[in-house]
């Protein structure tokens, strides 16, 4: 019998508890929880398998623990947001309880997102017998094991690495993100760095573009480098990498209402008065703009996401690129939720699954790539996302 929780109810929440009761031979119950219950009841009513909800605020430990001494699950997955995951692990440490998320932790006040703050939490972890698996979405995550899965069938020695992700759909609003707006554009907007030969680069957020010619019709699109968290583990724990970068597509109607919203100030994240009271300028842009949840019956095309590994096998110069293609009105057929909030919970189901069948096991705090990545891709190819290799020479600069 496998108990989960699942903490958050936004687009991610709902593909997560979908896809994990359609996996009820190993979550046997699942309840699904967030600070507006509402939503979680929303959600439970879509699905077939019976799925309790209960109301938690996540950033409140007491409140966390006492939810999870009522419920006592197995495994936490935790989709609440990225400011929330310590009080998240901490209510685990308390109650005896394994640890999942997708995202990794950032302090609300600093646009800096690290793994520092969770790895911290290692030791915490071993001394119980418990176990946190971190990044578990699909850029950080599937990211990850596809690196994994170069190193482990198509390379001995990964020396560069290009994690490259397109979303070649349109919804048709004239500015909106695909998922929370707040961790979007802090995320988009922050510096970029990149890895290159023992430490990281620092530049200008989106500086640097490039053209890629994506698979599957998609074609020729623009693609922005800039900092993202998946890198910081697998320089970490692949170190013969020499040199990682992270791009992203992005229209440029995207960039364009970006650049206007940065130069009127309502992307800062410190506080503001505005008529007697205290606000953040980039909270309440979140608030106006189109709710993510809301696209997905407006949203057509393809998600791209992958990696290009390029390195030495049997003394040979070789390349390996190994992605996905998801599409966006199929996605909103089967879980109501566009390919974005799709191609993140669905690994969060097959994390847990890893989890709670001790295929993937250990004591402490780890990251994708730590394990097997066969097992798990085994499985995401049958919930869903299936993936394509591509082999072939990294010629001579």
């Amino acid at each position: 019998m496998s108990k989960i929780l699942i903490i958050g109810a936004g687009g991610v929440g709902r593909v997560v508890a979908h896809k994990c009761a359609q996996a009820s031979n190993v979550f046997t119950e699942i309840t699904l929880a967030s600070r507006t219950e509402s939503k979680c009841r929303a959600i439970a009513a879509e699905i077939s398998f019976p799925v309790k909800t209960a109301r938690v605020d996540a950033d409140n430990v007491p409140e966390l623990v006492d939810l999870l001494k009522r419920e006592q699950p197995k495994l936490v997955i935790n989709v609440a947001l990225p400011y929330q995951d310590l009080t998240i692990m901490d209510a685990c440490l308390e109650t005896g309880i394994d640890y999942l998320d997708t995202a990794n932790y950032e302090p609300r006040d600093t646009a800096k997102f690290e793994y520092s703050w969770q790895w911290a939490y290692h030791d915490r972890f071993r001394e119980k017998g418990l176990m946190a698996l971190l990044g578990s979405g699909f850029d950080p995550g599937v990211t990850n094991v596809y690196t994994a899965l170069a190193a482990k069938n198509y390379l001995d020695e990964i020396v560069e690495l290009d994690i490259i992700d397109a979303n070649a759909g349109s919804h048709g609003q004239p500015f909106a993100t695909n998922f929370n707006p707040e961790i979007n554009i802090r995320e988009v907007t922050a510096p970029c760095r990149h890895w290159e030969n023992g430490g990281w680069v620092e530049t200008a957020a989106l500086a640097t573009k490039r053209t890629f010619d994506f698979p599957d019709g998609i074609g020729p699109m623009s693609i922005y480098r800039m900092y993202h968290e998946e890198m910081e583990s697998l320089v970490k724990h692949i170190p013969t990498i020499k040199k990682a970068q992270f791009w992203m597509t992005f229209s440029d109607n995207y960039l364009k209402h970006l650049e206007v919203l940065q130069n009127v100030g309502m992307t800062r994240i410190d506080e503001v008065e505005y008529n007697g009271q205290k606000i953040i300028p980039l909270q309440f842009l979140k608030a106006v703009l189109p709710d993510p949840g809301s696209l997905g019956p407006l949203t057509k095309g393809k998600t791209c996401i992958g990696v290009i590994a390029r390195g030495i096998r049997n003394g040979q110069r070789k390349q390996v690129y190994i992605y996905n293609i998801c599409d966006h009105e199929e996605c909103y057929r089967e879980v109501n939720s566009q390919a974005i909030s799709y191609t993140t919970g669905v690994p969060a189901a097959v994390g847990g699954i890893m989890m709670l069948t001790g295929t993937w096991r250990g004591q402490g705090v780890f990251n994708m790539e730590q394990f097997d990545p066969e097992p798990f891709l085994e499985r995401l190819s049958v919930m869903g996302l299936p993936h394509v290799v591509v082999e072939g020479e990294w010629p001579e600069l």
